[in-house]
């Protein structure tokens, strides 16, 4: 089941989508996992930031903001 977590959007957050489906905009791991929780997948939050099901595009699980600088909290 392919996952992508898009790059930060230009007001922040990510754009998750699993098998083409856009399933939200996440703000965090945690809601990258519920996401993936809501679509069948148990993954927790430590797990989304090294689990090779998942594709980060334009930054690496730390970056959520709209510029590649701005760490999550």
């Amino acid at each position: 089941m392919p996952v992508t977590v898009h790059p930060p959007s230009p007001t922040g957050g990510r754009r998750v989508r699993v098998n083409g489906e856009i399933l939200g905009l996440a703000y965090s791991t945690a809601d990258v996992a519920e996401f993936l929780r809501r679509a069948g997948l148990e993954v927790d939050a430590v797990e989304v930031s090294v689990s090779p099901l998942i594709d980060w595009r334009g930054g690496g699980p730390e970056y959520w903001g709209p510029d590649p600088d701005d760490h999550a909290p």
